[in-house]
C-alpha cells in the first residue's frame, strides 16, 4: 500500500480512537452529575431530627413512675411448712387483691414468734398451737388457718410401707432402733429430727404421742428445718423422719409411710381416719399497733384465692374443716388406745390428765368463736366442750364417792 494511504488510514484510526475515548470519558463522568441528588437525602436535616429526639425518655419516665407502691405491708416470718404450704403462693395474690406487699421471711417457728413479740414482724407462721409453758407466747392470738397431715418419711427403696402409732412412739423413744423390728431389713433406723426448739411439726407429733410437745426424743441427726431433713432422707436408705403432706405430696425423693394402715390425704384428714395431723396457724400480738391491718390480712387468708392456694398444696382450709375438731376427742382416744397397747409401763409413764383431753375442744371453741361466732360449727364445738367437761366432772364425782366408801 502507498505511503499516503497508510498515513490517511492512521489519521482515520487516530480520529476514531479519539472519538471513542471521548465517549468513554463522557460515560464515566455521567454518574457524577446525580451526586448532588444522592447527597440530598443524607443532608436533609428535617428527616434526621426526629431520630435525634429523646423519644425513649418518656417511656422510661412512665415505667419508673408506674413502680408498685403498696397501700399496706405485712411482714410474715415463720416455719418452712407454712411458707411452702400457702404463704409463698399468696405474695402475688396479696398484691393483686389488696394492693399490698407481703414479705415472707422463712426460718423457724420460734424465730417467727419472737419477731412478732419484738415488733419486727406482723404475723408468725406456726405449725402448732400455743405452748402454754412459754411466757413469750402469752399475749399472742393463734389464728387457725389450715389443716395439714403429719407424715413419716422413709427412703423410696425401703421395703417398709407403714408403721403403727405404737412403733413410732417406741422408735422416737429409742426403744426400737432397727428396721427388722418393724418388718424391714436388718439395718439401723437413722432417725432425723428438726433441731430448732419447739418446731411446729415435731411439737404437734410429740404432743399427740407423749402429751408433751417438748418431749425429748432419741434423734441424733438434727437439721435446721424439714426441707433439709427431707433432703437427708432422700439419700439415706435407712433414714426416717417427720414432715407434712403439703411438703411431700409431689416429692419423689422420699416415701410417705402409712400410719395404722391409713394413707395421709386431704380426705383421710377431713374424715378423721388419718390420726396424725396438725393445724397451721398465724400468730399475732393482741395489742398490735395496727389491728385493722391484721384483721384485713386474716380476712384475706379466708378468701377464695387463699383457699385455692391451700388446696393446691393438699391443705384443708380451716373454714372447710367441718366437724373434724368436734370429733377431736375421738382422735385422741384412738391415739391413746393405739399407743397404750405397747406395755403397761408405757401407759403408766404417760400423763393422762383429763385436762389434756379437754384442751383440744376448748381451743377449738375459742378458734371458732374468733372466726365465726354464730356458725353451726361453733355451736357444735361448744356442745362438744360441755360434754367433755360433764364427763370429767362425773368421773371426778365417781372417784370421790368410791373413796368415801
Amino acid at each position: 500500500m502507498p505511503l499516503h494511504r497508510l498515513l490517511r488510514s492512521a489519521v482515520l484510526v487516530s480520529i476514531l480512537a479519539g472519538l471513542l475515548c471521548a465517549g468513554a470519558v463522557s460515560a464515566q463522568s455521567a454518574p457524577a452529575t446525580p451526586a448532588p441528588a444522592a447527597k440530598a437525602p443524607a443532608v436533609a436535616k428535617p428527616a434526621a431530627k426526629p431520630a435525634t429526639k429523646p423519644a425513649a425518655k418518656p417511656a422510661a419516665k412512665k415505667s419508673s413512675g408506674a413502680a408498685f407502691v403498696p397501700k399496706t405491708t405485712v411482714v410474715w416470718r415463720g416455719d418452712i411448712v407454712s411458707a411452702r404450704g400457702f404463704t409463698n403462693d399468696l405474695v402475688k395474690e396479696f398484691q393483686a387483691e389488696k394492693t399490698g406487699l407481703l414479705t415472707v421471711q422463712t426460718f423457724s417457728t420460734i424465730s417467727g414468734i419472737d419477731a412478732v413479740r419484738a415488733g419486727t414482724a406482723d404475723v408468725a407462721g406456726v405449725a402448732r398451737p400455743m405452748h402454754e409453758k412459754r411466757d413469750e407466747e402469752k399475749g399472742l392470738v393463734f389464728q387457725p388457718v389450715a389443716l395439714d397431715a403429719i407424715v413419716a418419711l422413709a427412703h423410696p427403696r425401703n421395703p417398709v410401707s407403714g408403721l403403727t402409732l405404737a412403733q413410732l412412739r417406741q422408735i422416737y423413744l429409742g426403744r426400737v432402733s432397727n428396721w427388722k423390728d418393724v418388718g424391714g431389713p436388718d439395718a439401723p433406723i437413722n432417725l432425723y429430727a428438726v433441731a430448732a426448739p419447739l418446731d411446729g411439726v415435731e411439737f404437734s407429733f410429740r404432743r399427740l404421742m407423749y402429751k408433751r410437745g417438748d418431749q425429748k426424743v432419741a434423734a441424733p441427726r438434727l437439721y435446721l428445718n424439714t426441707s433439709k431433713l427431707e433432703e437427708a432422707i432422700a439419700i439415706d436408705p435407712n433414714g426416717l423422719g417427720l414432715s407434712t403432706l403439703s411438703s411431700n405430696y409431689a416429692n419423689k425423693g422420699v416415701k410417705m409411710l402409712t400410719v395404722e394402715g391409713r394413707t395421709a390425704t386431704t380426705q383421710s384428714v377431713a374424715d378423721g381416719s388419718y390420726p396424725l395431723f396438725t393445724t397451721l396457724y398465724i400468730a399475732y400480738r393482741e395489742d398490735h399497733p395496727d389491728p385493722a391491718r391484721i384483721e384485713d390480712f386474716v380476712l384475706f387468708l379466708d378468701s377464695p384465692k387463699s383457699h385455692a392456694a391451700m388446696r393446691r398444696h393438699q391443705l384443708i382450709p380451716y373454714a372447710e374443716a367441718g366437724d373434724v375438731f368436734a370429733r377431736d376427742g375421738e382422735r385422741l382416744a384412738f391415739v391413746d388406745a393405739a399407743i397404750s397397747t405397747v406395755t403397761p409401763a408405757d401407759v403408766a409413764a404417760m400423763p393422762r390428765s383429763r385436762d389434756a383431753q379437754l384442751s383440744a375442744p376448748r381451743a377449738t371453741l375459742e378458734a371458732r368463736i374468733r372466726v365465726a361466732p354464730a356458725a353451726d360449727s361453733t355451736t357444735a364445738a361448744r356442745e362438744n366442750l360441755q360434754k367433755a367437761e360433764a364427763e370429767k366432772s362425773a368421773k371426778k364425782d365417781d372417784g370421790a364417792a368410791t373413796g368415801s366408801n
